[in-house]
Parts: C-alpha cells; structure tokens; sequence
C-alpha cells in the first residue's frame, strides 16, 4: 500500500522510526522476546491500565484513504492512503494527575544516538508540552545491548540547539548513559517506566 504525506510527498518507511516501520524479523531469544520497543511499551501500557496505575496510549495516525480495491464483496484492500497531518510523539496520557507525552526510538548503532531520527515538529511538539508542565520525554532503545533508556526532552532539545548550530547530528552513547535513566528490562511490566517518572515528579 502507498501512502503520501499532506505536501503529497511519496512516504518511505525509515526503519529506525518505531512508528511507521515496517516490523523487522528478530531473532526470539530470553533477553527480548522478538519484540520491538513498540510491543513492549505497548504490553508496558496495558499493565499500567489493567492495574490502575496510568492511563497512557499510543497515539493514532490520521490516514485519509484515496484508493480501494475490491477484489471481492467481503474483502477491501486499500491500496493507497495519505498521512492527514504531520505525527507529533508516540504516546500519550495521564499519570497521578500530570499530562505525559513520549516518543519511542530504537537504534542499531552501538555507540550513539541519530538525531535525524527526530522531525522538526516533534522536537516543537515537545517544547510546547514542556511549556505547559506536561512530563515529556524519549524512550530509547539500544538494540545492540537491548538496553532501554528515559532521556527527559528538555536534554534532547539542547543537543537538537547544538545541531541547529553545527554541532553534532548524533547524542553519544556515554552522553546518554550520562543524562538518560536506565530502565532495567522487566517482566510485568517489561519497561517499567513509571518509577523512573516518580522520580522526576
């Protein structure tokens, strides 16, 4: 299926965005289960909720549909679509009464963290939450260690200043062990961000 952004721009999945991405074959094994950050934060979501803890979903992406077929009365395939609007983060919701919102990232790199995988009306998405005492921040996987990391926005937004200034297009590995606050892989739940907001709240 094709879809085309609002300008009428052709959509190409980047691998490294968790949520447009096509879901890449991994290899299960004890440590990550073949799950995608994704699957984890969303099963992550679901205890939060079935547990009276947080309300916290994934966002939808608005689609406006252009083509379908029918190749048969109780089948419809659509075949092309387009993105209604520019996506803003990933998750959002509610947490002892304060608003959250956060992106989910994965990264291959074994040293450090690409910048490009951010959009610049994410990046101001997240200013404006900040702006307004929402609890905002990046959830960051490492692929290659399967290590999770919460890196509050306000440290993104000053390396993505930097970038704006010529300075580097990517958060080293040491810089965000340095920053971010490591979240030890769990079973229920498997990413247990919350005690890391308690400590921020």
């Amino acid at each position: 299926m094709t879809y085309h952004y609002p300008n009428g721009k052709r959509f190409i999945p980047n691998e490294n965005h968790a949520k447009t991405s096509l879901p890449r074959q991994k290899n299960v094994s004890f440590s990550n289960r073949g799950m995608t950050l994704e699957d984890d934060l969303n099963e992550t979501n679901e205890y939060y909720l079935s547990q009276n803890i947080a309300v916290i979903h994934k966002k939808p992406t608005p689609v406006q549909i252009v083509h379908v077929n029918y190749p048969k009365r109780s089948a419809a395939v659509i075949t092309e679509a387009y993105f209604k609007q520019a996506s803003t983060t990933d998750y959002n919701g509610i947490y002892k009464g304060k608003y959250i919102d956060f992106e989910a990232k994965e990264t291959e790199s074994a040293t450090s963290f690409p910048l490009k995988n951010f959009h610049e009306h994410q990046i101001r998405h997240m200013e404006a939450v900040i702006r307004q005492g929402g609890v905002c921040f990046v959830i960051v996987r490492f692929s290659v260690f399967q290590q999770v990391y919460l890196l509050e926005a306000k440290h993104l937004l000053d390396f993505w200043k930097r970038m704006e200034s010529g300075g580097r297009k990517s958060i080293t590995k040491k810089e965000i062990e340095q920053l971010a606050h490591y979240i030890p892989l769990g079973f229920q739940p498997r990413i247990d961000y919350i005690k890391v907001i308690d400590n921020l709240l």
